[in-house]
This record gives structure tokens, C-alpha cells and sequence, in this order.
């Protein structure tokens, strides 16, 4: 085109900044300049969100000076734009100065400063820009609520949330994350509960928030009915779903549901398989988990560090040891992904279950970054079931640097040493425990549905509404295993 004006030179550069061609939208500004074109502020508006996918820095800031001097540095959604480069450069020092330079600002300049500083952490400044906001929209509310969410501020969050006179999917969803991220699965389902009275319409993010709370919590016929409310909706079960489906029904004891979801999946990526092959795993169809890794391989579909967890785990259910060293190298050496404290407990599980505690221990002192408590606590009870009190006093001693605080690790060579009648070395630990302040951990807490009801219940629990009831039926049980000679074993609760 002979002679083009601003109006084409703007089209050109917006189009080559929608269609993830940044440069080229550099490119064309460069061309603009030379042909003594006038930019305007569409020009800028568009190629500092082109420097902003570049996350070019020298080019943005050249750019910067450009707006100063064609006059557009009062411009509100040219500054704003500039705010947004800033902030994506994790300068936000810069952000602040520009948005404090602006003449006048709209809802959406202010909710950009304020993401700005919540991708910072700094909620202080977050909160009082809050404040200083005259109008507040649904997005500057959820973009406040996110903040606090990744922080794991959940009681901010929570609290910002029921102030929001109206609300969109996006707010109900934020809230569910943050939820979910504190590990409060029932209050996830009971918000989901609320968003639909309220007549919203979830999207594939908020149904898979509530279909993995679902899995957390093993209800199955919570998950079923959200599976069933999906169909209704006609949502479409791609592999962001589907990979969550699959992950719930298998959490929730149902392998086959699992595996009729993922056959049904059309397009099948990553994600689905590792949810299958984890489920497989968990399940101990360990066969069928290395089965599917093949498969993959077949399909040519690149394994990463997860993949090779659950089939790690695939091969410490079904006593695999050589499969799981030839899966072990083969991932260093095939795939060349660096083994990570996950792998190196996986192994050593592996290794202490089938009694080769030497090999364990050795593997442990040869990793290449520091073993954690998850590594020596897998050495830990592979002494414990093989009854290896010099190695388990080598795990213990690692446990008690690492988790000083934890009574687990000392009530564990407690009962051991009771078991060989060792009382002397029973009463140095309990001295140690006591000169330490270690106590015993607070009581375990198990779930069950019943009646599509999900019930708590910690050790010890004289709570709960129907206790009597349990309390009777279980002295009944305990009554009938004693007749049948069950003899329980007493080591463990020293």
C-alpha cells in the first residue's frame, strides 16, 4: 500500500498484538516513524500492550518517552497501559509513579494499580487504594478478594466477599479457590450450592474448583450430582474437566468411572493421563498404570516429573522393584528430567517396603539435593515394618532435626524399642520428649458419607450428634472381632 495513514498503521499494529505477533507490531511502529506518520493514542495504547507480551523493557520505555513527547502523557487509557507494562515487569515502583502522574482515572486504571501491587504482595497499598476508590466495580472487588486468597488470607476474603452487593461467576469462583486452598472442601460445596440458588451459571473453572473439593473429600454422590449437573448444562468435557473428573472418581473409590471418563475424552493431553495413571496407581492396577505410560509413549505425548511420581507409586504398590529403578533411570536418562525429594521418597518407599533398607539408607546419603522429612519418614517406616532398629535410629535422628516438634518420629522408635523390651531406652525418650515440650499431635480426623451427607470425626470425638449410637455399634464390632481371636497389635500406641 503506497502512502498509508495512522488509521492503517494502528489497525496493523493492534492486529499483530491480538494475533500473538508482538514484534511485528514493533515493527510496523519503527515503519510508521520513518514514513513521518503521526502517531496517536490508539498507536500507543496498542504497542505498549505489544511491549507488555514482549515484556521488553528497553523498547516499552523507549515507547514511554514517545508518549511524553507526542503530548499523550495525560492520556488515562494510554497511562493505564502503561501501568499494566510496569507491573508486568515487576517494576512497581514505576506503576505507582504512573498512575499517581494521572490527571484523571477510571474504575478499570485504579483496578490495575491495585493488581499491580496484589502480584506484589503488598496489601497494604492494596487496602488503601481500595479505600481511596470512589466507585468500585465487580471486577476491583474480585481482584481484592484473589489478593487475599493468595496470600491465604481466607477470613479477609471471606469477608470482602459477603460486603460485594453483587457479584459475577468470577467473584464466586475466586471465593471457591480460596476456599480450597485453605483445605475447607465442604465450604467450597456449600458456596457452589448457593451460586446456583442465586441463578449463576458456573464456568469450566468453577466446576472443576468443586469437582476436585469433591475428591478431597471423597463424596462420591456429591461428585455424581455435579456430573450430572454438568450434563444438564451441556457442558462440554474437555480435558480441563475431564482430567478432574477422572482425579475425583478415583479419590472417591471409583477407578471404573474414572476410566469411562477418560475413554470418552476425545482430545486426551497430559493432564488425563497423569490423573488416570495416578488413579491406576492409587487403585493398585499397577500393570495397567505402566500399561497407560507406554501407551503414551506411543502417542508420543512427553511424560513430565508427575508422571513418573504415580508411576513410582504404581510400582511401590505392587512390590515392583526393578521396574521401578529401570523407571527411575530411564526418566534421568530418557527424559532428562531432574529427579526431585518426591522420586527420591518414591524410591526409597520402594526399597524399604521389599526389606532392601541397605540400598534405601544409600540411596538416601547419594541424593542430589538435601533429603526432607518425606524421604527419611519413607525410610522410617520401612524399618518399622521390617524391624530395623539401627537404621530406624539413623531415620529418627535426621526426623528430630528437621521436625523437632513432630511426636510422630519419637512415638515410633518408643514402640520399637517396647517391642524388644529395650524400657530403659523407652524412658530416655520420654525424658527427651518431655525436656523438649514434644506432645502427642492432635487427633486424627476421618470423613465418611453417609446418606449424601459428608460426617467429621476425630479420635477421641464425644461431639458428635449421633456419638452414642457410634460409640455402641463399635464395642459391638470390637466384641465380635475378639470372638473370631483378632489380638490387636499395641506397639503403635506407646
Amino acid at each position: 500500500m503506497e502512502n498509508p495513514n495512522a488509521f492503517v498503521y494502528n489497525a496493523l499494529i493492534r492486529g499483530c498484538g491480538r494475533c500473538c505477533y508482538p514484534d511485528h507490531a514493533l515493527g510496523f511502529y519503527i515503519s510508521m516513524l520513518r514514513n513521518n506518520v503521526m502517531p496517536n493514542s490508539y498507536s500507543f495504547s496498542s504497542l505498549v500492550k505489544a511491549c507488555t507480551l514482549l515484556k521488553d523493557s528497553v523498547f516499552g520505555k523507549v515507547v514511554h518517552g514517545h508518549i511524553w513527547k507526542y503530548g499523550f502523557d495525560s492520556h488515562m487509557f494510554v497511562q493505564t497501559t502503561l501501568v499494566e507494562f510496569y507491573s508486568t515487569l515487576g517494576d512497581v515502583s514505576s506503576s505507582r509513579r504512573v498512575f499517581n502522574d494521572m490527571l484523571e482515572r477510571d474504575v478499570f486504571a485504579w483496578t490495575t494499580m491495585i493488581l499491580a501491587h496484589v502480584q506484589d504482595g503488598d496489601m497494604a497499598s492494596v487496602g488503601n487504594l481500595f479505600d481511596e476508590m470512589l466507585e468500585k466495580n465487580i471486577a476491583s472487588w474480585n481482584v481484592m478478594i484473589d489478593g487475599h486468597a493468595k496470600l491465604g488470607n481466607t477470613k479477609s476474603a471471606e469477608f470482602l466477599f459477603n460486603q460485594m452487593l453483587a457479584r459475577n461467576v468470577i467473584s464466586w469462583t475466586t471465593m471457591m479457590n480460596c476456599y480450597s486452598q485453605d483445605k475447607r472442601y465442604m465450604d467450597v460445596v456449600r458456596l457452589f450450592h448457593n451460586m446456583i440458588e442465586k441463578g449463576i451459571i458456573p464456568d469450566e473453572v468453577t466446576m472443576s474448583t468443586v469437582i476436585s473439593s469433591c475428591a478431597h473429600l471423597g463424596a462420591l454422590d456429591i461428585g455424581k450430582k455435579v456430573y450430572l449437573y454438568l450434563m444438564l448444562l451441556e457442558f462440554d468435557i474437555y480435558v480441563y474437566i475431564g482430567s478432574s473428573l477422572i482425579d475425583m472418581y478415583a479419590k472417591c473409590g471409583s477407578i471404573d468411572r474414572s476410566l469411562l471418563v477418560f475413554y470418552k475424552l476425545k482430545n486426551k493431553n497430559l493432564f488425563c493421563l497423569n490423573s488416570i495413571i495416578d488413579g491406576l496407581a492409587t487403585h493398585g492396577y499397577a500393570k495397567e498404570a505402566l500399561r497407560m505410560f507406554d501407551g503414551m509413549e506411543r502417542e508420543r505425548i512427553q511424560p513430565n516429573a508427575v508422571t513418573f511420581i504415580s508411576i513410582l507409586s504404581a510400582c511401590i504398590h505392587a512390590g515392583f522393584v526393578e521396574e521401578g529403578r529401570c523407571r527411575f533411570m530411564s526418566m534421568i536418562q530418557d527424559y532428562c528430567i531432574t529427579p526431585q525429594v518426591e522420586h527420591y521418597g518414591c524410591m526409597v518407599d520402594l526399597l524399604s517396603k521389599a526389606s532392601m533398607l541397605k540400598d534405601a539408607l544409600e540411596m538416601v546419603r547419594n541424593m542430589t539435593i538435601e533429603p526432607n522429612s518425606f524421604v527419611w519418614g519413607a525410610l522410617l517406616n520401612g524399618c518399622k515394618l521390617h524391624k530395623n532398629l539401627k537404621t530406624t535410629h539413623i531415620a529418627v535422628q535426621s526426623l528430630m532435626v528437621l521436625e523437632p516438634g513432630n511426636s510422630g518420629h519419637y512415638s515410633l522408635l518408643l514402640s520399637m524399642y517396647a517391642e524388644v523390651n529395650r524400657w530403659s531406652e523407652v524412658a530416655k525418650i520420654r525424658t527427651t520428649m518431655k525436656d523438649l515440650g514434644v506432645e502427642k499431635r492432635s487427633p486424627g480426623t476421618s470423613w465418611v458419607e453417609i446418606n449424601k451427607r459428608v460426617n467429621v470425626f476425630a479420635a477421641s470425638d464425644t461431639y458428635h450428634p449421633s456419638y452414642s449410637q457410634f460409640h455402641l455399634l463399635l464395642l459391638q464390632l470390637d466384641d465380635q472381632l475378639r470372638l473370631t481371636g483378632y489380638v490387636p497389635e499395641l506397639g503403635s500406641i506407646l
